[in-house]
């Protein structure tokens, strides 16, 4: 290291030598414009970088693969060194000629080319020379044709593919495709980082059964790919009397995002609709052996009746057998696979009971619900023979038989096998909704929310309404034009006239008794 005072080589190293030479950041000299200096060889495509087999040129000699190019202006249609905007009709077809060596010459000189060479090519024909030999045989002594087809040109026509002076074309950071990061990619790289293995270049043995066992035996969930239900808002009917408790939960815990403001919590869709049913339902079930007339507690076990309502619309009871019938008992039914151990609710899954205490397993034709225990509701269902008060508190009833007795009596004298099922077909052929009391309810909702948010609505425009109207500066009210135009005259004529004109003897008398009253003399006695 230096000593003296004026010398580079201090004692220490300075911020400059640290930055660019001894390590440390170096800014962005990977990127940008003030990067690093990177050239591309070229007999390199400036798209690809990677050695042309079929060369294409731009005016201003930038060359590209045609494998390449034609891909990236059919999705950007821009130049991928300058930005500009460029077709493929626009682009120039180069011949580069080899030696026996296989590498790049000129035809005329046969001068190999290399980094330094100066180069340049004849746009009518495409052919590519050194600048040397068109210098010398075309410019100079004005031979304007082709040094091999002999075709005629202009001195616009000398594209030039490389010049070692100037070199600035050939800075790969400087191209437009790498600073705005511009890819084209083929269907087969776009199929394969489909794949979750795509980014996996090196995994051992292990990892690799893992991979394969996974593959094998994932099932994706069901709610994978699910959008978000839309959060339903409160109104005047679902409204809670209590809140949501988010505001408690996220100040006392930190897992929840932070929530200030009180929320009604919302009362269920069902609730509402169930509030609103006042009547009995009615169906008609169509067997093979005659009609059931049935009566549903829709106002008292509405969850119940609406599953079997939903069923008997849908048609997933047509088809269906009786599977299990004991004498001065029940007949079984409503499952689809007619073994006993099927069927579900109109909902998936099962549903909680409705027991009521009025309704009970009393008298022949009582209809309930058939479970495997407490809240186990699906789409199975029986018609009592005679009373079965060992089944209260157990099985839900929910309905009524109203008509079709001797039907009954038909299905009940059915031989069964020891099994208790049937040895003569009982089917149900169809099922028929005569009342539904759930779409009326349901229309009794919307009308009561539409009436609602009307109501809501003229409530805010009035409001709107009136405050426009206090806002409003109207101003003085203008009478006539010109001065004194703000002046009422019709009043003031009408104050005139009802106004009292005192008479010339009344102001003298009243003149005389003010001046008398105000300068009596006195005797001083009161003093």
């Amino acid at each position: 290291m230096g000593k003296k005072q004026h010398q580079k080589d201090k004692l220490y190293l300075t911020t400059k030598e640290w930055k660019y030479e001894w390590g440390g950041y170096k800014g962005t000299q990977n990127t940008g414009e003030n990067s690093r200096f990177r050239r591309l060889p070229y007999s390199c495509c400036s798209l690809s970088f990677q050695p042309f087999e079929n060369p294409l040129c731009t005016k201003e000699g930038v060359i590209f693969d045609l494998m390449n190019i034609v891909p990236f202006l059919k999705k950007y249609g821009v130049n991928p060194a300058t930005g500009e905007k460029l077709s493929a009709k626009d682009l120039i077809r180069l011949h580069f000629h080899k030696n026996a060596e296989g590498k790049y010459h000129c035809p005329v000189t046969y001068k190999v080319f290399n980094e330094n060479t100066h180069i340049v090519a004849v746009r009518p024909t495409g052919n590519v020379y050194s600048f040397d030999a068109v210098d010398r045989l075309n410019l100079k002594v004005g031979n304007l044709r082709d040094l091999l087809t002999d075709e005629p040109f202009t001195r616009k026509d000398v594209i030039t593919i490389q010049d070692p002076t100037q070199l600035d074309k050939f800075n790969i950071q400087a191209f437009y495709h790498i600073k705005k990061n511009l890819k084209v990619a083929d269907e087969d790289e776009e199929l394969a980082k489909k794949d979750s293995k795509y980014n996996l270049k090196l995994i051992n043995n292990e990892a690799r059964s893992a991979l394969e066992e996974l593959d094998r035996e994932y099932t994706p969930s069901p709610y994978l790919g699910q959008k978000e239900a839309k959060a339903q808002k409160a109104d005047k009917f679902n409204a809670a009397s209590y809140s949501t408790g988010r505001v408690a939960a996220s100040f006392t815990s930190t897992a929840l995002d932070p929530t200030t403001e009180h929320e009604a919590a919302l009362i269920d869709e069902d609730v509402l609709r169930y509030e609103r049913v006042k009547k009995k339902g009615y169906v008609r079930i169509i067997t093979n052996l005659g009609p059931l007339n049935v009566e549903l507690h829709c106002d008292m076990v509405p969850k119940t009746c609406e599953n079997f309502v939903k069923h008997c619309n849908s048609g997933y009871y047509n088809g269906t057998i009786f599977h299990r019938s004991i004498r001065n008992f029940m007949i079984q039914g409503g499952d689809p696979t007619g073994t006993g151990r099927g069927g579900e609710s109109a909902w998936g899954g099962t549903f909680n009971d409705e027991l009521k205490p009025n309704l009970t397993h009393a008298g022949r034709g009582v209809l309930s619900m058939a479970n495997s225990g407490p809240n186990t509701n699906k789409s199975q269902f029986f018609f009592t023979f005679r009373s079965a008060r060992h089944l209260d508190g157990k099985h839900a009833v929910f309905g009524r038989l109203v008509g079709g007795l001797e039907t009954l009596d038909k299905m009940e004298k059915v031989e069964v096998d020891k099994k208790d099922k049937p040895k003569e077909e009982i089917r149900i052929e169809s099922c028929t909704v005569f009342v539904n009391p759930y779409e009326e309810a349901d229309e009794q909702l919307a009308k009561e929310r539409a009436e609602e948010l009307e109501r809501q609505k003229s409530e805010e425009a009035a409001a709107k309404r009136k405050k426009m109207e206090s806002k409003a500066d109207t101003g003085p009210r203008v009478f006539k034009q010109g001065i004194g135009k703000y002046i009422n005259s019709a009043a003031l004529k009408r104050t005139a006239d009802e106004a009292q004109v005192d008479t010339p003897d009344e102001a003298k008398k009243k003149k005389k008794t003010t001046v008398s009253a105000s300068y009596s003399l006195s005797d001083f006695s009161a003093w």
